[in-house]
């Protein structure tokens, strides 16, 4: 995949098609420390230790739309390109984490692309499920909490009204141009 963004989405709908109710979403980045972490952890059904052993061979997949799962084998593969490391935790019935790590500064990394446009994606299908997304560059921060949004708009504003999902972009966008030191 060109942009690592889109195997955060890749990730993120898996949890949604796991039942997750809770996705946390945690982007570190570092050029001190001269790395780039991806976490992305879910309560949703979590995987049995036979899947968990299968999940990063290409030619194995739940999904019943295509017959090869590329998704986290190819994470994997980008990971080790970049000196990286690549760790799947997941335990039935409580969920999954996923952790993907780069060296920064590595010529084959690829970007991470429109987080903005990745979580706006997910944000559709956020039907019965809450998102936190984090994302730290070197010291500063970025929060985006679904459930902070909800709480704000209340019952009678939906958080998919095109309105709000313009706002969201656009706050998400406002808050990552800050996050890397533009005004």
């Amino acid at each position: 995949m060109k942009e690592l963004s889109l195997h955060v989405l890749d990730i993120l709908q898996n949890a949604l098609q796991a039942k997750a109710k809770l996705i946390q979403l945690r982007i570190i980045e570092s050029t001190i420390e001269n790395k780039l972490v991806i976490i992305v952890e879910d309560d949703g059904v979590g995987m049995s230790e036979e899947l968990l052993k299968k999940v990063s061979d290409p030619f194995s997949t739940t999904r019943t739309t295509r017959r090869v799962g590329l998704g986290l084998s190819l994470l994997q593969a980008a990971t080790q390109r970049c000196q990286g490391d690549f760790r799947i935790d997941s335990e039935k019935g409580k969920g999954t984490r996923v952790e993907a790590s780069f060296q920064y500064d590595h010529i084959d990394r690829a970007p991470l692309g429109d987080m903005a446009e990745t979580i706006e994606s997910v944000l559709v299908s956020l039907e019965n499920c809450e998102l936190i997304y984090f994302h730290q560059f070197n010291e500063r921060e970025f929060i985006f909490d679904t459930r902070e949004i909800k709480k704000v708009l209340g019952k009678e504003i939906s958080l998919w009204e095109p309105e709000v999902m313009q706002w969201i972009k656009e706050y998400i966008q406002e808050g990552l141009t800050n996050l890397y030191g533009g005004a």
